[in-house]
């Protein structure tokens, strides 16, 4: 695996993100098929030189799996649930949840800015779950689940190429701009569409992740993992950066806890997929599995807190972008290595449907 240390001025700072804005007339019920779309545009453009390392899973699901998985599913302009367990996801059994937002939800002001879902998390907050998402046509928000209702939700703008979202303890919103170069906290506290924000720089921000017990907002870049301190108050926040670290290897675009040890994240970047000590305030390519995750072009990494089985989404050769995939790699001791395939979908970021910060 590759290693080095990415240097400012050594790759194209401007990328072009855009994404079609497609808006359903009404919710996808679950297990509903995927809306038919176009391929949204280039983003996240892909060095010739790695391109041998697109992904070539077989289209065969096979293997061992278990938990459900949540990611945005860029064909069908939606958020989708899906189960794991069950190898065929073309049916029915396996959709447990889609979701796209509608004016009879409560969305009209900010529906045109839906499309492209970069991120996708879920949280709980007093007692109910909640999905976070970023979207590459501008919307930011958090909705109930499963009704889908709106918590929170504003359009920061097509130009921004939003990459990440995350929810506070506080009730407010984290978003992070590649193409803004931004991190934001929205003080979506104050109400459903609150704009009120503050912001600090960040090169081509990719990933956002709290971290309860250092009280912290971990930040990726495109070569540092950033800690930012917020402070403030919920309706006023403030925001500013405590501490830097470059990353060792260039174009960060994924941030994770490490279920069962808080000392560590998943950092992906092109090249390799790390876990960072944050002790040792080190990064490293020896932990659990490491031989079979350790791949490039990551998209997604994240371990489930049960049965520790790691799940991967990286650009597959063959998909309608750059960027995507239809097929989710989950990787785990003995046999617990298995594929599963949403045939036509686009899946820019996968994530297990667990709630927990750490």
């Amino acid at each position: 695996m590759p290693r080095r240390t990415a240097r400012r001025g050594t790759r194209p700072r401007t990328v072009r993100r855009t994404c079609a804005a497609v808006v359903a007339a009404a919710a996808t019920a679950a297990g509903a098929p995927p809306a038919a779309a176009e391929p949204a545009p280039p983003t996240d453009p892909l060095p010739s030189g790695l391109r041998p390392a697109l992904a070539k899973p077989s289209a065969q699901p096979r293997g061992w799996a278990k938990g459900l998985v949540i990611g945005g599913d860029q064909a069908g302009h939606r958020l989708v649930v899906l189960d794991a367990g069950e190898r065929s996801w073309s049916g029915r059994r396996a959709v447990k949840w889609s979701w796209r937002p509608t004016a009879a939800r409560g969305y009209r002001d900010v529906a045109a800015a839906w499309g492209g879902a970069s991120d996708v998390r879920v949280r709980r907050r007093h007692g109910r779950t909640y999905v976070v998402t970023a979207q590459g046509a501008g919307f930011a928000g958090a909705v109930e689940y499963p009704s889908g209702r709106r918590l929170w939700a504003v359009d920061a703008g097509r130009s921004s190429g939003l990459h990440a979202a995350e929810l506070l303890p506080d009730g407010n919103v984290a978003v992070a701009a590649a193409n803004g170069h931004w991190v934001r906290v929205y003080a979506a506290s104050r109400g459903r569409a609150a704009r009120a924000h503050a912001q600090v720089r960040l090169a081509r921000a990719h990933g956002l992740l709290w971290d309860p017990s250092r009280r912290l907002l971990w930040a990726l870049g495109d070569d540092h993992l950033v800690a930012l301190r917020v402070g403030g108050t919920a309706h006023r926040p403030t925001l500013r950066a405590v501490k830097r670290r470059r990353l060792p290897s260039g174009s960060g675009h994924d941030l994770a806890p490490v279920y069962g040890d808080r000392n560590r994240l998943w950092i992906t970047t092109h090249h390799g997929v790390y876990q960072y000590d944050k002790r040792r305030d080190a990064f490293t390519t020896r932990y659990r599995l490491a031989a079979r995750v350790n791949k490039r072009i990551v998209k997604a990494v994240g371990d489930h807190p049960r049965t520790g089985q790691v799940l991967l989404t990286r650009p597959k050769k063959g998909c309608a972008t750059s960027w995507c995939t239809d097929t989710l790699e989950f990787f785990g001791p003995g046999r617990r290595t298995a594929t599963r395939v949403l045939r036509g979908a686009q899946f820019y970021r996968a994530r297990w449907f667990v709630p927990r910060y750490q």
